[in-house]
């Protein structure tokens, strides 16, 4: 088993001085950007540090997306990992639709309940288009429409 020293690792810029043809050793000056930070992960890899200023992990991440429906639009708050699904039941607290009734657009298509907002590329403040469903508007239309009870007549 190989044992890891922490050692310090840093970022470096070199200049060269002189118009010289070679190089010429005493005349690089390094300046250092910043001390890069290393972690061991579960299974060995020894990789960079995340730079997400907390200690919260990637899943407890909140993102606002900004809902646009045709004639408001409404800031939710969502975790960055959860589903279209979920975001769809957040919006039918608000908008009153019920989850099937509802179909999300991002990026010009179509978005099934089961693609997380993370992994299709939703990130903080992006804006996502809410439509109704046609089909289930129609339907409504024509069970409004039609009040009187159907009555079977057979001959």
């Amino acid at each position: 088993m190989i044992k890891l020293r922490s050692k310090k690792f840093y970022r470096a810029i070199s200049f060269k001085f002189g118009n010289k043809g070679g190089v010429d050793h005493n005349n690089i000056q390094k300046v250092t950007i910043g001390e890069v930070k290393w972690e061991l992960r579960p299974g060995g890899m020894l990789v960079q540090k995340r730079e997400n200023g907390g200690d919260s992990s990637v899943g407890e991440e909140m993102i606002t997306i900004r809902v646009s429906t045709v004639s408001k639009w409404h800031d939710i708050s969502i975790e960055a990992t959860s589903t279209f699904g979920e975001l769809k039941m957040v919006l039918s607290l608000v908008t009153n639709l019920e989850a099937k009734e509802q179909r999300i657009l991002f990026k010009g298509k179509e978005r099934e309940d089961k693609e997380y907002l993370h992994m299709v590329g939703v990130r903080d403040k992006d804006k996502v288009l809410l439509l109704q469903d046609p089909a289930i508007k129609e339907k409504k239309l024509h069970g409004l429409a039609s009040t009187t009870p159907c009555r079977t007549i057979s001959v």
